[in-house]
């Protein structure tokens, strides 16, 4: 950026500047809605871009579907289409949008047919509105279809409708975020009769859709639905933010999800509320001893249910605790829910769960206040309980060789206590106490409820075999025995369903303390780290650590050519391929599109690692990246990963802000220094400037009337002075180059009496009859440095000397060496420096009231150089009074390790 000679930034070069830092304006988006195929979206779509390219935008037809509507088709005629991307999947070629082709052309305007489309396998997204989200990124606009059908939140809602279940869904905050809406209708029986004659599908195929899908009753009330959304649209950008404050504020929902089948009916229908409403709304998923074990199937179930709540803009949260009723009351006293939502699937009663209550009656007895919504799930009652069987087999169910020999041990050593017991005549109820304690220790020693209810059985059974009368036999005769069995039971029964439940709550109180221990660790950790090298090591060791997987770490974009900090875990010595071009693409693309990618992901999903953004206020500060060969990240440990993220994140931004700060306190002292620099500048050359204007008019002004040696005085003066000009320059330019970070001392081991020598001959040929004596050590001393800067640092000093200490004083100039430092020192026998100059010899600012009365020259600027060198060579410098009068400069330079001896 050029300056003006006020230090003034250029206005141009200042605009210039912050246009290149604006960041890309996002393209806009424009949705045509309809509520059935063949209600005309494409031809509309294709009719608006014809007249849009008539007006002179750039348009690019990137991707609209082959329909067989020959007055659709025509409308392509003229308008350029970029060719489709051919994906070879199962023997046939697909064709698909060509997403890379169009950010490379980078049109004003693209249109992309059928918002809703899920691409083929090997594309970098899984689903279209993820390319379309891309190319908004990248400041296109874009043109789409999509059916009301299509819209995730109404799925359950048209599919009780039409009975037909569409895989094919658009996430919610997708449509919410269209700059334009345009609602494409025509009456149903319009429809119907287009149909008929073959315009939408082929005859074949349209006779069946109009028995299943395109019915009459169907068609009325899917687009009744279709002009409701388009209507809450438009309420909802007409309502003000400050009028639904209030109600924002008042209103919270709460949605219960798992792997039950309601789950993500519940879901949808929180969704459509928490928009009706403009309010937040939370996804909540409960690990309690109620749901502690699932299977692999039902892990599977709550993870594309968390999926769903994410993409319909729901928060998702993991809770922990006792018991679901209890840990979902409490989460929602804590975090002002008013509305909870539940699902509810027919269950059938078993003999453990017959007499438990209801869980809409727990929450309802813990949080009256609350409002509760029950949801029907869609399976009936004969699916659902084929579902329920299948998930049946339980590992707190399950069998062990070691569980079982662990019980027996502990049955086996109860009865011969119980033997010992008996020999020496203790009552039997004693005895019982001892199996009952057998019992407690296997239900502590084993997994699960299982051998619990078996020790307790056996345990009874062996009572009445071995220490009943009569004697090895399963007879009772005392009536009182079978009440005492009966009693031994119950008593065993629930201890050892409390001895269980106590260790599932410990496990689970440990996790939880295990969990907040590290997060508290990392940030206690993250407090006191400085930079940001040791942020990503200290977050990519913790990563490593806690996942036992390779990590790295990007906080610049990889595109840009920075190398992320990689981690490799001990237990995956092939993970490497994180540092691949490959896996760099999918990290560049988290960077630009701020959100996750890679395995387990719906974008750039045959990618070996999970990368997610390390986001602060809005902006990337980083990408984290963790691998995933071996096995991909669940949902908790994603969330686990988040949170860790958000840690690392403040750790960031407070880094960023730091050097942020420390970057404008720099440039404020430069700026200071550079107004300085020009008052001392402007001060210094008034003596020089004065003499040659003054010497160089006397001679033009007198002409011949000059005698020779007053004409040659004069020329000698103005010659001096000009030469002392030129070092002036000489030296500013090496001190602003010094200061502002440019020039770069190289330093390499010179002879330190040669640099002196060569200092002291060139002032003499200056100053030809000043006496300047030289005293240096007797062994050569080797010091690394620029010698030419060092050199113009004993020029300026000697010079100083000069000219602030009499004409026939002496100056001395001392070479020593002192321990780990060789010593330059400079010393006259002049008036000395005065007190209050003292504190500003080596500043190049020196005010006028700060400097002595009759100093003709200024000794600011040369000194600030000296101290700039001596700084960027590692030394120090100092200036002081002798105590016989005059003044000595020294400066210290370090010695290399092999010559760091003593004197």
């Amino acid at each position: 950026m050029t300056e003006d000679y006020d230090g003034r930034p250029d206005p141009d070069a200042l605009l210039d500047s912050i246009l290149s830092e604006e960041p890309t304006r996002e393209g806009t988006l424009k949705i045509f809605f309809g509520y059935a195929a063949g209600v005309g979206k494409t031809y509309a779509m294709l009719d608006d871009a014809r007249e849009q390219r008539r007006n002179g935008a750039d348009v690019l037809v990137g991707y609209v579907e082959p329909h067989t509507r020959p007055e659709t088709m025509a409308l392509l005629e003229g308008l350029p289409v970029l060719p489709p991307l051919t994906v070879p999947y199962r023997n046939i070629a697909l064709r698909e949008f060509d997403l890379d082709a169009a950010l490379r052309r980078k049109p004003e305007l693209v249109l992309v047919d059928e918002l809703a489309h899920t691409n083929a396998e090997g594309v970098r997204n899984r689903k279209r509105y993820q390319d379309i989200e891309e190319l908004l990124k990248a400041g296109i606009n874009v043109s789409t279809t999509v059916n009301v059908q299509h819209i995730e939140s109404l799925n359950d809602i048209v599919q009780n409708i039409t009975k037909v279940q569409v895989r094919e869904t658009v996430p919610d905050y997708v449509f919410d975020r269209a700059d334009m809406v345009k609602l494409i209708d025509i009456e149903p029986d319009e429809l119907l009769r287009r149909l008929e004659e073959g315009k939408i599908y082929r005859p074949e195929r349209a006779e069946t859709a109009m028995r299943n899908f395109f019915t009459r009753e169907n068609l009325r009330l899917l687009r009744e639905i279709a002009m409701r959304k388009a209507a809450d649209r438009i309420s909802h950008v007409n309502q003000s933010e400050k009028r639904m404050a209030g109600k924002m504020a008042s209103t919270k929902l709460l949605a219960c999800i798992g792997p039950s089948p309601s789950s993500a009916k519940c879901i949808r229908w929180t969704a459509r509320t928490a928009e009706a409403f403009h309010a937040p709304w939370v996804a909540a998923y409960v690990e309690c001893l109620e749901n502690r074990e699932v299977t692999e199937e039902d892990k599977k179930d709550i993870r594309a249910n968390m999926d769903l709540a994410e993409e319909l803009g729901g928060e998702i949260v993991t809770l922990n605790g006792d018991t679901l009723a209890t840990v979902i009351a409490g989460y929602a006293r804590m975090s002002g829910i008013t509305n909870i939502v539940i699902g509810k699937s027919r269950n059938k009663k078993t003999l453990f769960n017959r007499f438990d209550a209801d869980l809409e009656d727990k929450l309802i007895a813990l949080i009256p206040g609350i409002e509760i919504h029950i949801i029907p799930g869609n399976l009936p009652a004969r699916a659902y309980r084929k579902t329920k069987r299948r998930r049946v087999q339980r590992p707190s169910l399950s069998f062990s060789w070691a569980d079982t020999l662990k019980t027996l041990a502990c049955l086996t050593a109860a009865t011969l206590l119980s033997f010992v017991l008996r020999a020496l005549d203790i009552g039997d109820q004693n005895l019982v106490m001892v199996y009952i304690l057998s019992v407690l220790a296997a239900s502590r020693m084993t997994a699960g409820y299982l051998y619990g209810v078996v020790a307790s059985v056996i345990g009874v059974l062996a009572f009445n075999f071995f220490f009943t009368v009569p004697y090895y036999t399963f007879n009772a005769i005392q009536p009182g025995y079978p009440i005492t069995f009966l009693i031994m039971l119950l008593v065993a029964l629930v201890t050892s369903a409390m001895t269980v439940r106590i260790k599932t709550q410990a496990q689970l109180a440990l996790e939880r303390e295990r969990r907040t221990e590290v997060l508290y660790e990392i940030n206690k950790k993250l407090l006191v780290t400085r930079g940001t090298e040791n942020i990503t090591a200290l977050t990519n060791d913790y990563l490593t650590a806690l996942f036992g997987r390779s990590s790295i770490f990007y906080t610049q974009d990889p595109a840009t050519n920075a190398a992320g900090a990689f981690r490799q875990a001990e237990s995956a010595p092939d993970d490497a391929f994180l540092l691949s071009e490959d896996e760099r693409a999918v990290a560049h693309w988290v960077f630009l599109n701020l959100k996750n990618a890679g395995a387990g992901t719906d974008t750039l999903m045959g990618a070996g690692g999970f990368y997610m953004p390390v986001l602060a206020q809005g902006k990337i500060l980083g990408v984290i990246g963790l691998s995933c060969r071996t096995e991909r990240l669940s949902q908790s440990k994603r969330l686990f990963l988040q949170m860790i993220a958000s840690q690392v994140a403040m750790a960031l931004e407070r880094q960023r802000l730091s050097d942020e700060q420390r970057r404008i306190l720099v440039d404020a002292e430069k700026e200071k220094m550079r107004s300085n620099l020009l008052r001392a500048i402007s001060h210094d050359l008034r003596t020089p400037l004065t003499c040659i204007s003054g010497s160089s008019a006397a001679i033009l002004e007198s002409g011949d009337a000059l005698d020779k040696k007053t004409r040659d005085q004069l020329l000698a003066d103005i010659r001096e002075e000009s030469q002392w000009l030129i070092r002036l320059v000489e030296n500013i330019l090496s001190v602003t180059r010094i200061k502002d970070g440019t020039a770069s001392v190289s330093k390499v081991p010179e002879a330190a009496e040669e640099v002196a020598a060569e200092a002291v001959s060139r002032l003499r040929k200056r100053f030809p009859g000043r006496k300047i004596r030289v005293k240096v050590p007797e062994e050569l001393l080797l010091v690394p440095m620029d010698a030419t800067l060092i050199v113009q640092v004993l020029i300026n000093l000697l010079e100083n000397a000069v000219k602030h200490s009499g004409d026939g004083t002496e100056v001395d100039v001392v070479v020593r060496k002192a321990g780990n430092d060789a010593v330059f020192e400079v010393l006259d026998n002049g008036e000395g420096i005065a007190e209050r100059d003292l504190p500003y010899v080596f500043d190049s600012g020196v005010s006028e009231r700060k400097r002595s009365a009759d100093a003709s020259r200024g000794m600011g600027i040369g000194l600030s150089i000296c101290m700039s060198i001596i700084k960027a060579h590692g030394g120090k410098m100092e200036a002081a009074n002798r105590s016989g009068g005059g003044a000595v400069f020294r400066f210290t330079l370090p010695l290399p390790e092999e010559h760091r001896h003593g004197e």
